[in-house]
């Protein structure tokens, strides 16, 4: 099942960011997806879904929010490197 948020502002808040509408939403799905990524709340794979990015992709989105993209706990580590290696 697919879910939706809906995230009330005003124009001076396109307006201070520089925004379109859809600029900004997608922006605001990614920050939500980077500071769960973050909290180690999502995975960085879940996190890369909810964004509607390619993983790598989110990775390097993480980079550009300073968020440590090599924190990984051993768990989700070695999922990563399993699924890599399916790929080699």
């Amino acid at each position: 099942m697919t879910r939706s948020l809906t995230i009330d502002y005003g124009d001076d808040i396109l307006l201070a960011l520089g925004m379109t509408p859809d600029e900004f939403g997608k922006e605001a799905r990614t920050l939500v997806a980077v500071k769960l990524c973050e909290m180690g709340r999502l995975s960085t794979g879940a996190a890369a879904g909810l964004a509607k990015l390619p993983k790598p992709l989110f990775l390097t989105k993480l980079a550009d929010y300073g968020v440590d993209t090599f924190d990984l706990e051993e768990g989700e580590f070695r999922r990563d490197l399993t699924s890599a290696r399916r790929h080699l």
